[in-house]
C-alpha cells in the first residue's frame, strides 16, 4: 500500500510539473521581437509666445529649410493637383500643407508658380478638391510668396 501511495505522489507530482511546462511556468521567456528604430524626425519646436514676426515664428533650422527645398526626382512623385493656398497656423512648427488634396498622411511637396519648392507632409483636411489648403509658415516663406497672398500651388506626393 504505501509503494501505491508514493507511486501515486510521484504521478500526481509529475503531472503537475507537465503542466507547468504546458503553461510556460519555469522556462525562459521568448525574447522580444526586435524592433528598428524610427528614423529621427527633424522637428522645429513651437514658437515662443512673444514671437510676432514671421521670423521669429518660423522656428525651423537653416539645415531644414535647406532639405526641403531639395527638389527630388520628377520619376519619385506624383502630381496630385493645384489649389489655392492660404497661411494656415503660424504657430505651428514644420513644412506642411493641410489639404482636401489627400485623404491620408504623406510626404509631398509643393510649388508655386515662381518655380520654388519645397519639400512637406501632406495632411488631409476635409473638404472639396477644390476648397483651398493651408500651408504652414516656413513653408510659404520657402516658397518666396507673400503671406497675405492666396497663391495657387501644384501640389506632389512622394
Amino acid at each position: 500500500m504505501v509503494r501505491l501511495g508514493l507511486n501515486a505522489a510521484g504521478f500526481v507530482a509529475l503531472m503537475a510539473v507537465a503542466g507547468c511546462a504546458q503553461l510556460g511556468i519555469g522556462k525562459a521567456p521568448d525574447p522580444a521581437p526586435v524592433i528598428a528604430a524610427p528614423e529621427p524626425v527633424a522637428v522645429a519646436p513651437i514658437p515662443k509666445p512673444e514671437a510676432k514676426t514671421a521670423a521669429a515664428l518660423d522656428t525651423t533650422t537653416a539645415e531644414q529649410r535647406a532639405a526641403a527645398a531639395v527638389k527630388p526626382a520628377a520619376s519619385a512623385e506624383t502630381r496630385l493637383g493645384t489649389t489655392i493656398a492660404s497661411l494656415g497656423d503660424p504657430t505651428d512648427p514644420g513644412f506642411w500643407i493641410k489639404t482636401p488634396l489627400v485623404n491620408a498622411p504623406a510626404k509631398g511637396r509643393i510649388e508655386a508658380a515662381n518655380g520654388k519648392s519645397v519639400q512637406v507632409d501632406l495632411i488631409p483636411l476635409d473638404g472639396d478638391a477644390g476648397a483651398g489648403s493651408q500651408v504652414s509658415l516656413p513653408a510659404l516663406r520657402l516658397l518666396d510668396v507673400p503671406l497675405t497672398d492666396l497663391p495657387e500651388l501644384s501640389v506632389f506626393r512622394l
